[in-house]
């Protein structure tokens, strides 16, 4: 038996989840969780064998956050990240927080179950758009020089770079590309990990030495 633990922060999504999931005689949702910390709290008591996190939950803990404090407190477990957005960065930080795998909210229930059923399994498990990604990202660190990330950042990133050395703040930037300060911090974050910097002035000498302040975006 397959022991789940659903952490999602709406009701109606988790409700259907577990009618869905309990229809497999060989699956059981033994608990609920609406935010992070709440998730943790209940994996520790209940100690599920699969854990499906929502990675979005702007009220409390997000699915990324737990991610990474869940595999640190229980390394046995395996969590399988639920995501409405195909986008590599989340993906990516998913997987290096200790996600066993990731899978559309849109997926077919056939291949939720699947990926339930591999990751329990001590397998991973990726969406096929997602492996086509990593594949991609896998191949650019092959073909990059040696001791330059450059082309291990996504194109995203490198438009937040450019923004961030021509002197944009994270709210101008925000506006510029259309995305939220939050979404901006996050790609902030990803590039200060990639290219191992912790400053914002490293960033801009990284980005003047690469030339970017002439690229037009």
């Amino acid at each position: 038996m397959i022991k789940i633990l659903l952490v999602d922060d709406h009701a109606v999504v988790r409700s259907g989840l577990k009618m869905l999931l309990n229809t497999n005689p060989e699956i059981e949702v033994i608990g609920e969780a609406s935010e992070g910390n709440e998730g943790i709290k209940k994996a520790l008591k209940l100690k599920p064998n699969v854990v499906v996190m929502d990675l979005s939950m702007p009220h409390g803990k997000d699915g990324l956050s737990a991610t990474t404090e869940l595999k640190k407190l229980m390394p046995e477990i395996n969590i399988l990240i639920l995501t409405m957005h195909d986008d590599e960065e989340y993906l990516f930080r998913a997987i290096q927080g200790g996600a066993s795998g990731c899978i559309l909210k849109s997926a077919p229930h056939d291949e939720l179950m699947s990926a339930i059923e591999s990751v329990a399994a001590g397998d991973a498990y990726l969406h096929p758009s997602a492996q086509k990604r990593l594949m991609e990202e896998y191949m650019a660190g092959v073909k990059q020089d040696g001791n330059d990330t450059y082309n291990l950042l996504s194109e995203r990133e490198k438009e937040v770079l450019t923004l961030i050395a021509k002197g944009y703040a994270n709210k101008e930037i925000a506006e510029q590309l259309v995305i939220s300060v939050k979404t901006v911090e996050t790609h902030k974050g990803n590039l200060m990990e990639k290219l191992q910097m912790k400053t914002r002035p490293e960033l801009v000498e990284y980005a003047v030495k690469k030339g970017l302040l002439g690229y037009d975006i």
